[in-house]
């Protein structure tokens, strides 16, 4: 934990902060590995890929491709379409912007000033 946490408010975790919503815990936690940052940025031009064009233009082999796409859809960041066999995938606009007016919100909750401590005496 840094020192930066505690500045000064006594180590007091703000309640209604304390824990991001599941949905954008699955949002972060699709962002947090480069590779799936890597194969996002394939899609960030509106392109639709299948898994197959996204493994061949990543180099990686399509089952480990279409594990890392199926966490990004599930964190909100990719939408798929499927017609017949075939899957493709494309970035999911309106979610992100939601997810991350969430995480907005999440970070930016006003803090209450703490209650001065009582005096005796």
């Amino acid at each position: 934990m840094s020192g930066r946490a505690d500045s000064g408010t006594g180590g007091a975790i703000r309640p209604e902060a304390a824990v991001p919503g599941d949905d954008l815990q699955v949002f972060l936690k699709a962002l947090t590995s480069g590779t799936r940052q890597k194969l996002f940025a394939h899609f960030i031009n509106g392109e639709e890929l299948t898994v197959g064009e996204v493994a061949e233009r990543a180099g990686l082999g399509p089952s480990t491709t279409s594990e890392h796409l199926a966490v990004l859809r599930r964190g909100g960041l990719l939408q798929s379409t499927r017609s017949g066999k075939l899957v493709r995938y494309r970035a999911d606009r309106e979610g992100i912007a939601e997810l991350l007016g969430q995480l907005q919100a999440y970070l930016l909750v006003p803090s209450e000033p703490p209650d001065p401590p009582l005096r005796q005496g």
